[in-house]
């Protein structure tokens, strides 16, 4: 793992060099005209997810000047969520903060650039996947066919799974209500479990109202934040539905191409930056509000490692299964599998 950090870094390292190499040059944002572009979160206001959404604008308008303003706004404040993706590609706004997993259904590819359950254990591997490994081409030529343009993603850690019943074993899931998205909808589904896809903001009460019994949300300190503290007193780890995450920055195609090559490199470069800098946040207070959690009476559910490994090869069926025989996710599927065996992990 030393060596693969290391990797991480000195590409990091390299990335952020030419991106701020062509913040440099003749012709920047001191010699560019005003860009508005307005941008919806993935996330509601006051959870920390949003927060560093703030950072990202924010660190877009310091690289440009000030001449690259982007207003943002909340989850559902311009659309509904699920209706982001047909909005930004039409031209509503300019930018959106999603998860890929969302529209699997109508780009299969997305199931794997969002977040592989029982994948990449580590933040770091899956980020090196994206920008070492032809991720991030990968994931800019399924956006393509839909007319926009994948800026990058935000990786961070595992998504936990917050439940009103007592599973100690990934068996015990099975034949019980689980709300999932993504391909994390058929790995679960392929291992019993009677997936009810719905979108975040339906997730508090759903479980409230026992509509479901167990779900998937956001990371540890985004979901206490959105009290599911009190509607769910089991938490289960690892996610091993969502072991890490990547949410996306995506752009109308259009718009984005009409954008000056140094104002293209300020949005690669703060999305970089807030890809590092919110993981890292949430490393550390993980331990922080998993106490919180247990002051509220929730308890801690440890899930073995021997049963995650042996999922993990069950898993690899259903990750075929979902590429529903698409050239792009087939070559996005065996990208990854190639790595996950040259890491041991498969």
């Amino acid at each position: 793992m030393t060596r693969l950090n290391r990797r991480g870094l000195i590409a990091g390292a390299a990335f952020g060099a030419a991106a701020l190499a062509a913040l440099a040059v003749p012709g920047t944002a001191q010699a560019q005209d005003a860009v508005e572009w307005r941008m919806q979160a993935l996330w509601d206001a006051g959870t920390t997810p949003f927060e560093y959404e703030k950072k990202f604008v924010e660190r877009v308008s310091e690289l440009t000047d000030g001449k690259f303003d982007i207003k943002l706004f909340s989850a559902g404040q311009l659309v509904p969520a699920n209706q982001a993706f047909d909005a930004v590609r039409a031209g509503a706004f300019e930018l959106m903060k999603t998860y890929d997993g969302y529209e699997a259904g109508k780009i299969p590819a997305f199931a794997f650039t969002s977040s592989i359950p029982f994948g990449f254990p580590e933040s770091d591997q899956y980020e090196a996947w994206f920008y070492e490994l032809g991720g991030l081409e990968l994931a800019r030529e399924a956006y393509d066919k839909a007319g926009l343009f994948y800026i990058a993603p935000t990786v961070y850690g595992e998504e936990p799974i917050h439940s009103t019943v007592r599973m100690e074993t990934i068996a015990d899931m099975a034949d019980k209500k689980g709300r999932f998205v993504g391909l994390a909808s058929a790995v679960m589904g392929d291992m019993g479990v009677a997936v009810t896809p719905m979108a975040t903001g339906e997730i508090y009460t759903a479980l409230e109202k026992g509509l479901i019994d167990f779900a998937d949300r956001g990371d540890l300190t985004a979901n206490y934040e959105a009290g599911l503290a009190e509607v769910a007193k089991f938490i289960i780890l690892p996610g091993v539905h969502q072991p890490t995450t990547a949410t996306s920055y995506v752009a109308n195609k259009a718009a984005y191409e009409a954008l000056p090559d140094s104002y293209k490199a300020a949005l690669a470069v703060a999305a970089r930056e807030i890809s590092g800098s919110l993981r890292q946040h949430i490393m550390t207070q993980n331990a922080e509000v998993l106490e919180k959690y247990k002051e509220k009476g929730v308890e801690v559910i440890y899930l073995d490692e021997a049963d995650i490994a042996s999922n993990r090869a069950n898993a690899v069926e259903s990750w075929k299964k979902a590429t529903k025989d698409d050239d792009l996710a087939n070559r996005v599927l065996e990208s990854q599998i190639n790595f996950m065996t040259a890491l041991g992990l498969l």
